[in-house]
């Protein structure tokens, strides 16, 4: 007998009782005519990527989806937990639906337009994934609100409606989670045009690529903490100070935690307050000039092209494994971490042979503003950048990846 139990007891050892559940994959595109990403959510359906949206929405058909839920659900209250600037108070509106449905209001994350709709029940179809390859397709359940056509102005065409990613009781992460019983998490690999498409995991990694199999590069995230912002879902991180070369920028005291520091999906280029804005590009100017001085390539301006203002003659510039040798940019995030940006990430190719450093000023937005971002960090400056964004341990992990490697790079091909 005691032989048997021993032989037991190794067996459970060696094999789970039961296996955990599998993350689940989608791939990103990324629309050469907006710059806006892009992910399958079902029957052709394609959904635009805002990670700072606490919604999923689309422009349901009707009888499309098969529930509706009360005003006194908890799920209407989820729904409405983040009101959108412009949009009627939250609630129900009784008066206005007689059937007393849940009202949810939808936003257009590039337009700022926004509109009411039916909060409604319907499918998330994708595939579960090893980290490597997808597995098995699921259908997972969700909540999505409706929304007019109308909404879809300036979204990439045969969009319709929005995916948020925000830290939200209804986004597409959470939803995930508390459907499949995964982690309230998500990996984020964001494509450059031309390189083939993306790839998102919602419930955790591992994630391969196919330029170095076996390696995960989960294993290689370095973390900050994801600050709360009160009332707002996106996802912000705290940055203590911006270096350019390593010389610390010299912005004003306090104007980096004036408003903080979010990412975005619906900007393209990262855009700085006029406080931040005006000393950052003085200083890369000036460590570019530095450069040349110092032995390397002197870069020639060029008449800037909009909305760009610091743009160089593109034979002027040495290109390397990493972009074009240009100043190296780097934020000092909490936790002792920095998201360092070389030439790939900071200076864009444009017309006439120019390349320009891919920073750009907020329009209608005042020097130390509180009501709005020091910086927001663009979709441009996050690609080809493995990020996890958990929820639940309320940080942020992110890898650039090397150069022999992109997110374009996953394989997309089903095991089995």
């Amino acid at each position: 007998m005691a032989l048997v139990a021993l032989l037991v007891l190794a067996a459970s050892l060696a094999w789970p009782a039961s296996s955990q559940p599998l993350p689940v994959l989608v791939p990103v595109t990324k629309d050469p005519a907006t710059s806006l990403y892009t992910l399958p959510f079902h029957s052709g359906a394609n959904l635009v990527v805002d990670i700072a949206g606490p919604l999923v929405w689309s422009t349901c058909q009707p009888g499309h989806l098969p529930a509706k839920f009360p005003c006194t659900f908890p799920t209407c209250r989820l729904a409405n937990a983040y009101p959108v600037p412009g949009c009627h108070e939250p609630g129900c509106e009784q008066d206005r639906r007689k059937d007393g449905t849940c009202t949810a209001y939808t936003n257009n994350p590039v337009t700022g337009v926004c509109a009411s709709g039916s909060l409604d029940r319907t499918r998330f179809v994708a595939n579960t994934t090893n980290g490597s390859n997808p597995v098995s397709q699921v259908s997972v359940r969700a909540v999505a609100a409706c929304a007019p056509e109308t909404l879809l102005a300036s979204l990439p065409r045969g969009s319709t409606g929005v995916a948020g990613l925000a830290g939200s009781g209804l986004a597409l992460p959470a939803l995930v989670a508390s459907a499949q019983k995964v982690a309230n998490k998500f990996l984020l690999c964001l494509p450059r045009l031309g390189e083939g498409n993306g790839v998102a995991i919602f419930g955790g990694g591992p994630l391969q690529l196919t330029a170095q199999p076996g390696v995960d590069y989960t294993q290689e995230l370095v973390y900050t903490p994801l600050v709360a912002k009160q009332g707002n879902p996106a996802h912000y991180v705290s940055v203590e100070s911006i270096a350019v070369e390593g010389a610390r920028v010299p912005v004003p005291a306090r104007a980096l935690a004036t408003g903080g520091v979010v990412l975005s999906t619906k900007v393209h280029f990262t855009l700085l307050r006029r406080d931040v804005y005006r000393p950052f590009v003085d200083a890369f100017a000036k460590a570019l000039v530095q450069q040349g001085a110092q032995g390397g390539p002197v870069a020639r301006a060029v008449k800037p092209v909009a909305p760009f203002e610091l743009c160089y003659d593109t034979r002027s510039l040495a290109n390397t494994r990493t972009g074009y040798w240009v100043p190296r940019i780097s934020l000092a995030l909490e936790g002792g971490v920095n998201y360092s940006m070389n030439g790939l990430l900071s200076m864009v190719n444009v017309q006439g042979g120019a390349a320009c450093l891919a920073f750009t000023e907020m329009k209608g937005v005042k020097a130390g503003d509180g009501s709005a971002p020091a910086v927001i960090i663009g979709g441009f400056q996050m690609e080809n950048v493995v990020l996890e964004f958990d929820m639940e341990k309320k940080r942020l992990g992110f890898f650039r990846l090397p150069f022999f490697t992109r997110c374009g790079h996953f394989n997309f091909t089903r095991t089995g």
